[in-house]
């Protein structure tokens, strides 16, 4: 499973003109599910985004997660995140989880994140999103936990 995670100072997802989702500060993180991903590596990366210490602290040093800080979390899945991009000029996506399985994971880590966080939000599975967002920094990390 793989999240490209950005810190904001506000993030939106729109489908079709419609305002879908949006936070305030916090995090916006893109979500991409490989083949074989599973329980333990939704759970984990939920871990490690609700805790990744990317938010400053009195001093000015990233030393705080998001849950600590009380910021929004935005989910996005982006199974482009899933490409194999190693060789030629077109990516190929046989790396990523099937949508059947990319939407439950997906699912399945949005419910998680509301039961143990707020404010969540997150965008459409398998729709057209505009996505925006102010990147507060900027700060952007890729995570990555393999099955």
């Amino acid at each position: 499973m793989i999240a490209l995670l950005q810190r904001v100072s506000t993030a939106w997802v729109d489908v079709e003109g419609e305002r879908v989702a949006a936070i305030g500060p916090g995090l916006m993180v893109l979500l991409g599910v490989e083949r074989g991903d599973g329980q333990t590596q939704a759970d984990r990366l939920l871990e490690r985004l609700l805790a990744y210490r990317v938010f400053a602290d009195r001093e000015g040093r990233m030393n705080l997660g998001l849950v600590e800080t009380g910021g929004g979390l935005l989910l996005v899945p982006q199974f482009t995140l899933a490409a194999d991009t190693r060789t030629g000029r077109r990516p190929g996506f046989s790396p990523a989880a099937e949508p059947e399985q990319g939407r439950f994971w997906f699912d399945y880590v949005v419910e998680q994140a509301g039961r143990r966080h707020e404010p969540v939000a997150c965008g459409r599975f398998g729709a057209d999103m505009q996505v925006g967002l102010v990147n507060d920094g900027p700060v952007t990390f890729w995570l990555q936990v393999s099955p």
